[in-house]
């Protein structure tokens, strides 16, 4: 199942807006993987990550 989540970052001095797109079971496993993606790619701690909504994304 695809989930959209939608939050910010530090990115250096200002907060950056991010939407991604995981495969998951369910919504806080999708925030888990979602944190962790973030934070490898961009090597921030979560803290410095805010998750606003994570939606089930649109069958098709």
């Amino acid at each position: 199942m695809d989930f959209i989540v939608k939050g910010t970052f530090k990115a250096g001095e200002k907060w950056e807006g991010f939407t991604k797109t995981v495969k998951s079971q369910n919504k806080m496993n999708a925030t888990e993987k979602t944190y962790s993606l973030i934070g490898s790619e961009h090597g921030l701690r979560r803290r410095l990550i805010k998750i606003e909504s994570v939606e089930e994304g649109k069958h098709e």
